[in-house]
């Protein structure tokens, strides 16, 4: 590049920052889209997930779907847990280890099923399974859940080991437990539990609540666009540097061919008319002089 046109280097460098800028643009501007996005969770945890408890049909019509506005929900069910039907999901992040969630279908008293997550419960200490599963309640329990949509099957294609689901992605849960339950399954949102009535002696430790940190997308937004300005400030240093150097050498060559007068010394003024380099290539040889000197 060094044997390019001053001019055409120049282009170059300036492409080179616009297209820096672009990407950066680019990136700026998918951080501002997660930023908002998150924002988007936020608020909408914080309208749902406190509301007052109402019944199922009030949000999820028979036949209907899951808004996503109504996702954190609580809501009222009334029937009878499907202890056969219990599942575990498994590798889930809970108390610094891989816990288990105990997943229970929950048949209502206008038949549908909903599946309710009850918890978390840790691995065992000699094996990968949990030493003991808290069982549901039996008979007519009252459950208060909050609605939450089903998850993606892993890209992965993990699957899990039988009881076990790698995922709590309800169609397959409605095709992993048994027929009857898994056709009445309802297939646009679970339940996270919240109370049982009668309450049970002993139950799956509670999910923690949803993170209220709004993340670094903000931040990186504002990062992207500062390496955007830097890249044209670097850019003018790069070409501010460059003609600094080209104007030096022009004036270094255009004292080198002009022929100078023999000067005195002695005479006043002489040390500073002087060139630069020649004061250079005198303070050179003195330095030469006197390491010679001190390695004698």
């Amino acid at each position: 590049m060094q044997d390019l046109p001053r001019g055409g280097r120049w282009s170059i460098y300036i492409a080179l920052a616009i297209v820096f800028a672009i990407a950066c643009a680019f990136l700026s501007n998918w951080q501002f889209t997660r930023n908002e996005e998150r924002s988007g969770q936020l608020a909408l945890v914080a309208a749902n997930y406190d509301a007052p408890a109402v019944p199922l049909a009030d949000v999820i019509p028979v036949g209907g779907a899951l808004n996503p506005s109504d996702q954190w929900r609580q809501v009222i069910l009334e029937g009878r847990y499907l202890p056969e039907d219990q599942l575990l999901a498994r590798n889930r992040p809970h108390g610094g280890t891989s816990a288990f969630e105990v997943l229970v279908p929950f048949r209502l008293d206008d038949g549908r099923v909903v599946l309710v997550d009850r918890g978390w419960v840790r691995p065992g200490e000699d094996q990968p399974e949990p030493d003991a599963v808290p069982a549901a309640p039996a008979g007519d329990v009252s459950v208060i859940v909050r609605l939450r949509p089903g998850e993606q099957l892993p890209s992965s294609g993990r699957s899990a080991p039988d009881g076990q689901v790698p995922t709590i992605n309800l169609p397959l849960i409605a095709a992993t437990v048994s027929a009857e339950t898994g056709e009445d399954l309802e297939l646009t949102a679970y339940g996270v539990m919240v109370t049982e009535d009668p309450a049970p002696a002993a139950a799956p430790e509670a999910l923690e609540s949803p993170s209220e940190d709004p993340g670094p997308h903000l931040s990186y937004a504002i990062q992207w666009i500062l390496f955007a300005v830097m890249g044209f400030v670097f850019i003018g240093y790069v070409i501010r540097t460059e003609r600094r150097h080209r104007r030096e050498d022009a004036e270094d060559d255009g004292d080198d061919s002009m022929p100078r007068p023999a000067e005195d010394p002695a005479l006043p003024g002489a040390s500073a008319s002087a060139s630069p380099r020649r004061r250079r290539d005198r303070d050179a040889e003195d330095e030469d002089a006197l390491i010679d000197a001190a390695g004698r």
